[in-house]
């Protein structure tokens, strides 16, 4: 979210407590547009296609209002979260590439990955793998890291202001609490 304490210092203002203005609202349709710029899942390996789709994605949200591209952060994000989930996060790695396919526990980061993973896949990937948490195995080797950052750099080149919004939904991993019970 924006924070009102940046609000205040740009119109001169100050002010005592820091409260935050409602989210920018993009519409679910709107936002499932802009992932299909990218134009398909992340490979397993370095994927310059991929790359490429988040710059394409970059460019358009440049292009667009500001307010585009925070609403975009906030579904982002929000995609994020609601895959934060127990369910998802302690299903192991696997690598494609080794014979013997020998299970590998995901890591905090590779996690958040495999997550931004899924939601570049597009909205049908996406809400299969809502509907049924074992198919998030085919994402837990791929990479979808790029997407973390690319809201952020497009508001720093649509307004030439550095990204400090914070989130309605915190996506780091574990961060969903009614996600991870145990914890």
């Amino acid at each position: 979210m924006i924070r009102s304490d940046t609000l205040a210092e740009r119109n001169g203002t100050t002010m005592s407590t820091i409260d935050q203005e409602p989210a920018a609202e993009l519409p679910w349709e709107r936002f499932w547009q802009l992932i299909d710029l990218i134009g398909g899942e992340p490979a397993v390996a370095f994927c310059a296609t991929f790359d490429d789709g988040c710059e394409r994605l970059g460019a358009a949200l440049a292009a667009g209002p500001a307010e585009e591209i925070v609403g975009f952060g906030e579904r982002f994000a929000e995609a994020l979260y609601r895959l934060d989930r127990e369910e998802y996060g302690t299903q192991s790695a696997s690598d494609p590439d080794d014979p013997e396919d020998r299970p590998l526990p995901l890591s905090d980061d590779g996690f958040l990955y495999a997550r931004a993973a899924v939601v570049a896949s597009g909205r049908t990937a996406y809400e299969r793998v809502l509907a049924d948490p074992a198919l998030f195995a085919r994402y837990s080797f791929r990479s979808g890291e790029s997407l973390l950052y690319v809201h952020e750099e497009a508001y720093e080149t649509a307004t030439g202001e550095e990204w400090d919004h914070d989130t309605r939904y915190d996506y780091e991993s574990c961060s969903n609490r009614e996600g991870w019970p145990k914890l």
